[in-house]
């Protein structure tokens, strides 16, 4: 049996290991931005829309901004959340609250007017 030390240890190693491949990943992504970026420039340069100081700082600007840019996929870039999220669990004894009644009715009535329009289809279908 492994000793609580091995585990640690191992855990280490796979925290290490997942840095390094995640560095490595960002590092292919960075270098493919690099490569469009330069290529748009290229060829803004060719139509003569810039020069190629303009160019250069242009990809410069650019790589700088992809490297500061680090989108959260838990966190929204507007109001990043200061507590975990609410998770309300509601028993099936619980009366609904207001506004879901009023939901509960909206959908009601929709499904029955789709019901309804779904058997006058069928009826102009048949008269034809």
């Amino acid at each position: 049996m492994p000793g609580f030390g091995d585990i640690v240890q191992k855990a280490f190693y796979l925290g290490v290991g997942l840095a390094s491949y995640a560095g490595e990943k960002a590092g292919g992504k960075l270098a493919e931005v690099r490569s469009q970026v330069q290529k748009l420039a290229d060829e803004m340069v060719a139509k003569g829309e810039m020069n190629t100081e303009e160019a250069r700082r242009f990809v410069e600007d650019m790589m700088k901004q992809a490297q500061q840019a680090q989108p959260s996929v838990e966190t929204s870039p507007e109001t990043p959340p200061s507590q975990p999220r609410r998770i309300e669990i509601l028993e099936e004894d619980e009366e609904p609250t207001v506004k879901e009644a009023s939901n509960n009715e909206n959908v009601d009535k929709l499904r029955d007017e789709v019901l309804k329009l779904q058997d006058e289809l069928k009826r102009l279908q048949r008269n034809r």
